[in-house]
């Protein structure tokens, strides 16, 4: 009987793995049923293991399925600090050589698009500036077109970035991750000129809470964006992820819709759970600032968690061995 049973569940296993949909209450109960008698009998174990694994590989299968576009970070995906990422570099040459959409999205404020493209080149990556998508650019065209004179509160080589822009005589407030440039006396006169305007305007260029850097963690802008919203009662207007029109802005220049456009970022809030926000599916690396708390999210239920980048292309190419 034993062995019939065990024929069966495995018949109905393979069954779910080939269907087209999955059965997902099925699967949870085989699960269930495995997981109750395999301290009764220790033959079921693997028998368990097994059918599971099917279940999470098909699970995977269809979280990519319809995916043509990916939507990808910089930090903590292609690299750390200024240190890559293994095998990142491969996978976006695997992406490139196949003429598979992709663009690289990022929050990085603290260096211009230039020296960004360097940086990635000198790690060896081949990454054209028209498929580089990062908040400065857009704010920059949002003041422009608004008619907008920030009072900046950014690190100062970021400046010279921000050309063609009136700052005579301040109606808003653009902030971006200042680093060390986050001193009292800086955040202070961003808290007056707000306080002093009648129609106040804020802009915080990425709303992030921290990010892995060279030596360790490091605070992103979001800590310093909230503080001045709490003492000013002024909500920031985000310019970057996990912005829905930052993420759009990206699919429409792929010519793709956005439920065929997957997020890959190792931030599980605001690259993951921004882009399924926005329309779009949403990957979560184990690489970056990725902690194991991430993977059980009370809010945010990634489509998929891979190992790095190139867990994730491998498994959208069919070629994983995990």
């Amino acid at each position: 009987v034993f062995k019939f049973c065990c024929s069966v569940f495995r018949a109905l296993s393979f069954l779910v793995c080939c269907s087209q949909y999955i059965l997902s209450s099925s699967s949870v109960l085989l699960a269930v049923i495995f997981l109750f008698n395999k301290h009764s009998n220790p033959r079921v174990t693997s028998n368990t293991n097994w059918c599971l694994s099917i279940i999470r590989l098909k699970s995977m299968a269809s979280n990519l399925a319809g995916v043509k576009g990916l939507l990808i970070d910089i930090s903590g995906v292609l690299k750390d600090g200024d240190v890559v990422i293994d095998g990142s570099v491969a996978a976006i040459e695997k992406l490139q050589s196949a003429k598979f959409p992709f663009r690289v999205v990022t929050n990085e404020t603290l260096k211009p698009r230039k020296t960004i493209l360097s940086t990635l080149s000198m790690l060896g990556y081949n990454i054209e500036e028209k498929i580089l998508f990062s908040p400065v650019p857009a704010a920059v065209e949002i003041l422009k077109r608004e008619n907008l004179r920030p009072h900046l509160l950014v690190h100062p080589r970021m400046v010279p970035e921000f050309e063609g822009v009136d700052f005579n005589n301040p109606n808003c407030v653009v902030m971006a991750d200042a680093y060390e440039h986050f001193t009292f006396e800086n955040m202070n006169e961003c808290f007056r000129k707000l306080m002093a305007m009648e129609n106040p305007v804020f802009f915080s260029l990425g709303i992030g809470k921290y990010y892995m850097d060279d030596d360790g963690m490091a605070l992103d802008v979001g800590g310093f964006a909230k503080c001045l919203e709490y003492a000013t009662g002024v909500s920031p207007r985000i310019v970057g992820k996990p912005s829905r029109e930052y993420f759009h802005t990206a699919v429409n220049d792929m010519n793709l819709n956005c439920d065929q456009v997957m997020m890959i970022g190792d931030d599980v809030e605001h690259d993951v759970g921004g882009a399924q926000a926005a329309g779009l599916k949403g990957a979560l690396v184990r690489t970056g600032k990725f902690t194991k708390k991430d993977e059980n999210h009370p809010k945010v239920k990634p489509d998929l968690i891979v190992n790095n980048l190139a867990h994730a292309v491998d498994l959208l190419f069919g070629t994983s061995s995990s």
